[in-house]
């Protein structure tokens, strides 16, 4: 049954593309057999996050104004990472652009889609240890504040609502679980 597609796909057609996104329409008929419309968002990279944490037990944010959102967020150092690159080499650069640093330590800490009812965007998170501080090298898209705050800080600013971002709010609280079953 978990493999079955109950949707029946009529026809399709790319509405826009760019280089990081395309969308498509699509003429469907639904599992109940109505007719509509349903569109797709294909994501063109993977979405890469990293949770900095150093042997203080600090972890690092990263403080950007979102144009999508109109306003200010505070989030993990976050990108977008090639399909075609292993995913821990975008991690790598991603850390390295936005805050400096470059770790000896990594282990992947989860996966997870942000938006299955509407896109097939992959995000890939990271656990990074162990730093070496060099100077960072955002794109000139990027004007970032940097900040190291405690790690229970950060996790109070997940249960207060001050990170909204998907993907730090979920690898914050999987950090925060995986500690408490130690």
């Amino acid at each position: 049954m978990e493999d079955i597609n109950p949707w029946k796909t009529l026809s399709s057609k790319l509405i826009y593309d760019n280089n990081w996104i395309s969308l498509t329409e699509h003429q469907v008929l639904n599992p109940s057999g109505g007719a509509g419309i349903y569109g797709t968002v294909h994501f063109k990279n993977y979405a890469i996050g990293i949770v900095a944490i150093d042997k203080d037990d600090e972890i690092y944010l990263v403080g950007q104004y979102r144009f999508s959102l109109k306003g200010y967020s505070w989030e993990l150092p976050e990108g977008g990472g090639p399909l075609d690159v292993e995913p821990l080499d975008s991690a790598k650069r991603e850390l390295l652009e936005e805050t400096g640093l470059v770790a000896k330590e990594w282990q992947e800490l989860l996966r997870m889609h942000l938006s299955n009812s509407v896109c097939n965007e992959l995000a890939i998170i990271y656990l990074a240890k162990d730093f070496t501080q060099l100077e960072p090298q955002p794109e000139e898209t990027e004007q970032l504040i940097v900040k190291k705050i405690p790690f229970e800080e950060a996790y109070q600013m997940v249960i207060n609502g001050e990170i909204t971002d998907s993907m730090s709010v979920a690898a914050i609280l999987r950090m925060k679980l995986i500690r408490s079953q130690l």
